[in-house]
């Protein structure tokens, strides 16, 4: 299993958990709450989804809806619903703090789901990214150092910009680690317990993206 197919799983089973959805919603929920995956497809999801229900840890059922009642002639919707095992499985992902919950393909999501996460897992996941970017913001500078003179003025903005860009992250973990260390959640919360979650703006825990708002999705009356 691919890394990205990884990551995908762990997001359905996040957002399963917070309620069943059909198909449809669960890709218009993965698009605009966690950014990372605003390029996938139908394509790509479902595959994930009957992966899911054939290892025991999604169930199909079909939507009490009556738009899509036999007598309409259209095929019913199909909610996915997380099982016991599922649940299960998704803590174990939530639990885990090594380098796969904090490198760049895989950070954004987990930290999406932070407030499903207890607090130690949170620190140890935020501390790993912080080292991973001061070991990169550290390369970055001695390579600037030995190469500077052979940049033109271009290229050499280029790489002050990415440099800022991993500067103003480590300044943002900082800033999160030491609300944990003080005992702060996000959402207010000041026991060991995952953070509430803000269920007010329709996204689950999301991260702010840049870019303003996505573009909004084109709901498929023929998908499930």
């Amino acid at each position: 299993m691919s890394r990205r197919s990884g990551i995908l799983e762990f997001a359905v089973l996040g957002l399963l958990r917070e309620s069943p959805m059909h198909g449809y919603e669960l890709r218009k929920r993965l698009n605009t709450s966690l950014g990372v995956f605003r390029a996938f497809s139908y394509g790509t999801l479902y595959p994930c989804l009957k992966t899911l229900v054939a290892n025991g840890w999604l169930i199909e059922e079909p939507a009490h809806d009556a738009e899509t009642a036999p007598l309409t002639g259209r095929r019913a919707k199909i909610v996915y619903r997380l099982t016991a095992e599922g649940k299960e499985h998704f803590e174990q992902l939530l639990s885990q703090t090594g380098p796969d919950a904090y490198e760049d393909e895989t950070f954004a999501a987990r930290f999406a789901f932070f407030g499903q996460t207890s607090r130690d897992v949170r620190m140890r996941v935020l501390e790993g990214r912080r080292s991973r970017l001061e070991e990169r913001l550290e390369k970055m500078r001695i390579s600037l150092a030995r190469t500077r003179e052979r940049l033109d003025d271009y290229t050499l903005e280029l790489q002050r910009h990415g440099m800022e860009s991993v500067e103003r992250e480590v300044r943002w973990l900082n800033e999160l680690i030491e609300s944990e260390r003080a005992g702060r959640d996000l959402k207010g919360s000041a026991t060991g317990e995952p953070a509430s979650r803000d269920t007010t703006s329709g996204a689950s825990g999301g991260l702010p993206r840049p870019g303003g708002d996505p573009r909004p999705d084109t709901p498929d009356d023929t998908a499930t």
